[in-house]
């Protein structure tokens, strides 16, 4: 066992967690079922996009130059010579000086016009078209390449992607799109005070909040979560859900069986059938936090309270998952808030404090240890760095939103 409730710091722990990261494993979806995947592999334009020149409003395909001036007491007076189909190409129309050809949206721009006017900026006389508004070259038209050139990168390997993403992707003609897989990421529970969700707790009991919690946020986080149930504190049985659990999954949580005693029976599991990596992290909540390897499998030993265990899975167990996916950014969402409250902290640990947001104002929600309620009335959390003493109101600081 390499160390032992030797605290660490928060950055020395995450580097011990990324460098027993498994391998990124790859697949593909449909680009319809690709939103909220991350992409394996980069994606490149097959052509240029949108790939003709183009109108993006309805209305006129004209020489610029013949629209100078136009105003509504001297419209510019230009002769229509046909119509674009939708769909179809430009059919041979030509724009020359004094002509003008309907192009609607999205339709091909006819040859020889570089702006297209608006028809709410125009008057129909037959086939003599008033032109009431002056346009710029290019004005209201995209060229064949205005989107992306054939061979540009569109979409990089690490993106979240997002239903805007996978318009795009089907642009580029991705039917089905390399997506990073799933890791599987089991829970077990551990403690002899602990009672299934269905049941209701007797004296000295508590319900088992931290699976369920910590399974929808890793659903939420592009995880398959794999919940194993509760083991009481007794080395044999907990060894046997270990063994039972690791070949199913990518990694594992030990829920509720880190504690500050040399006799702490997950560390000893760990160190008995793999190694111990971490026992102990300059992190509040969260100190007793233990990183170990059994094989090739990542184990955590997380607290049992629930907002310490929340806490150290995102700041010690996502940075793990994001090396997993391939993330190229963390998948949480962060605003910018200033500190409604003067808030303390002791230096030398990295602190998390849950805090409230008000119009842009972050107020720390305080409670005691153990306590639930915080959880649902934050908002999220402030992390005050270790080299701080605490951070005074007015500051400007980051919330990590639940």
């Amino acid at each position: 066992m390499s160390r032992f409730l030797s605290v660490i710091p928060v950055m020395e722990a995450i580097a011990a967690a990324e460098k027993i990261a498994p391998k990124k494993k790859t697949g593909n979806v449909p680009v319809e079922q690709s939103a909220g995947r991350v992409l394996a592999s980069d994606i490149v334009a097959d052509a240029d996009i949108p790939g003709f020149d183009r109108s993006i409003v309805d209305g006129y395909a004209v020489l610029a130059a013949d629209t100078i001036g136009a105003g509504d007491a001297v419209p510019a007076i230009l002769h229509c010579t046909g119509r674009v189909a939708m769909g179809s190409p430009d059919s041979g129309h030509m724009v020359t000086h004094g002509k003008c050809v309907y192009t609607p949206t999205g339709g091909v721009l006819p040859q020889g016009a570089d702006a297209v006017v608006m028809v709410e900026n125009t008057e129909e006389a037959g086939d003599t078209i008033l032109v009431r508004r002056p346009v710029s070259p290019g004005e209201n038209m995209l060229l064949r390449d205005d989107d992306f050139r054939q061979g540009e990168t569109v979409l990089s390997a690490g993106r979240l992607l997002t239903p805007q993403d996978a318009g795009v992707l089907a642009a580029c003609g991705c039917v089905s799109v390399p997506v990073s897989q799933k890791p599987v990421v089991g829970i077990i529970s551990t403690g002899n005070e602990l009672v299934p969700v269905s049941s209701r707790p007797g004296p000295g009991q508590v319900r088992d909040a931290n699976a369920s919690m910590l399974a929808a946020y890793l659903q939420q986080y592009g995880c398959i979560p794999r919940i194993y149930g509760i083991v009481r504190d007794e080395q044999e049985s907990f060894e046997a859900a270990i063994a039972r659990a690791l070949p199913e999954c990518d990694v594992l949580l030990l829920s509720g069986g880190s504690s500050k005693d040399d006799r702490d029976m997950t560390a000893a599991v760990i160190a008995g059938t793999g190694e111990v990596l971490v026992h102990g992290i300059a992190i509040a909540p969260g100190k007793p936090t233990i990183i170990g390897r059994i094989g090739k499998k990542p184990v955590f030993g997380l607290p049992g309270h629930p907002a310490a265990a929340f806490v150290v899975l995102i700041a010690i167990v996502c940075p793990l998952l994001d090396r997993i996916l391939g993330l190229h950014k963390p998948m949480f969402r962060t605003t910018a808030a200033v500190l409604g409250e003067s808030i303390p902290s002791q230096k030398g640990r990295e602190e998390y404090i849950r805090v409230r947001l008000e119009n842009g104002i972050a107020f720390p929600v305080f409670g005691k240890s153990g306590l639930l309620h915080t959880l649902i009335r934050s908002d999220g959390l402030v992390r005050i760095p270790s080299v701080c003493e605490g951070l005074e109101k007015g500051v400007s600081v980051e919330v990590i939103l639940w």
